[in-house]
């Protein structure tokens, strides 16, 4: 994906692949932009010059279509990015937006996974023409980068922990897929909380950096088969003995029945993703789910277990308010300094499938950014 890195340009999935991995390998291009001049903008539209671009793996789904909202191919992805205002149309009022303002574009309003006229306009690419109600400023402190990866990780940690699970002061959380953006942002999140966090993941070096991220305890789940190794001694240990009173599962599959088993009576399960069995939907977009997970419903009884799903993304379109209560809460915590995205990696705009495969094959912690 070598090209002219002065000429504006955009990624393209053309199709969906029947994985994503194959998505990526044979559907991606990069293919060049016509940047707007400020005199074409719609009014309220703005064009943005893209600084940042989260890479995500819910980019990696979309582009299989085995994402739960899909866009349709061909399409730009990155659903969260940042960068500076360029223009703006007609009925922009200047005092709150104007050339040179640093902002992040909110992925529900515009975007490959949002809804409405501007599902086109994706991160990876180097402009965007999108709404004025898309950006929000950037909170003093934050570099484009961490901009790029605040909405998504850190609503969700919200909506996951406080809204659905109820996390309280003193209680034991304990978060799968911790050295991810979403596991690491729940770190965080539940710190701010007063819980005692128990991080647990399959890498010691990455397990290393979410202790510094404020994991009291850090768990390596890898056997020596390099499957799930057994792992309910070891965190009813941490909690005391009586077992966790919140779970956090990114991860699904194995990992979620042994959670199951290591947790307090009437402990809840929170239900945030599924990233070790990715391919319960059909691929090609066919939807569907012939390789859905199961949870043990007798341990779910015996225990009084309260199992929680926790969407995000489609609790904020049904409840709007409720959404705008918990980015308001984002928002604040990053602007006085309490949450800080960690991005480890950066690519070019050209390496984009190399920057997809690395977040898909778990080569990165946190945060992953294309610079366009």
């Amino acid at each position: 994906m070598n090209s002219d890195a002065t000429q504006p340009r955009r990624v393209v999935v053309t199709e969906f692949g029947e994985n994503p991995v194959e998505a990526v390998e044979r559907f991606l291009k990069i293919e060049p932009i016509a940047v707007p001049v400020p005199s074409a903008l719609a009014p309220g539209e703005v064009l943005i010059r893209i600084r940042s671009a989260a890479v995500s793996w819910v980019d990696m789904l979309m582009a299989s279509g085995q994402y739960q909202h899909m866009a349709t191919p061909p399409y730009t992805p990155g659903i969260e990015y940042s960068g500076e205002v360029q223009a703006t149309g007609p009925g922009v009022d200047p005092a709150r937006c104007r050339a040179g303002d640093a902002v992040l574009v909110d992925f529900m309003k515009a975007g490959p996974r949002s809804y409405g006229d501007y599902r086109h306009a994706g991160g990876f690419a180097t402009h965007a023409v999108v709404p004025f109600e898309a950006l929000r400023p950037i909170p003093a402190g934050l570099s484009f980068d961490q901009a790029a990866n605040l909405l998504g990780a850190y609503e969700t940690a919200w909506h996951c922990l406080i809204a659905r699970g109820q996390l309280q002061a003193g209680e034991t959380v304990l978060i799968h897929g911790a050295s991810g953006v979403t596991g690491l942002a729940a770190v965080q999140v539940a710190k701010l909380l007063g819980a005692t966090v128990i991080a647990t993941g399959r890498s010691d070096e990455k397990l290393a950096v979410v202790r510094e991220q404020g994991a009291d305890h850090v768990v390596n789940l890898r056997g020596d088969d390099g499957g799930v190794r057994c792992f309910r001694d070891e965190v009813k240990a941490l909690s005391g003995g009586e077992g966790v009173d919140v779970v956090y599962d990114t991860v699904g599959g194995e990992t979620s029945l042994e959670s199951l088993r290591c947790m307090a009576f009437g402990a809840r399960f929170l239900i945030v993703g599924w990233v070790s069995t990715p391919d319960v939907a059909r691929g090609k977009g066919q939807r569907g789910a012939p390789n859905a997970n199961q949870l043990p419903t007798n341990i779910v009884q015996m225990k009084g277990l309260s199992v929680l799903g926790c969407p995000a993304v489609i609790t904020a379109h049904r409840d709007p308010q409720m959404r705008e209560r918990r980015v308001a809460q984002v928002l604040d915590w990053a602007a006085a300094g309490r949450i800080r995205p960690l991005v480890s990696r950066a690519f070019a705009l050209d390496d984009a499938k190399q920057a997809l495969l690395a977040r898909w094959n778990g080569d990165i912690v946190g945060g992953c950014v294309l610079h366009p």
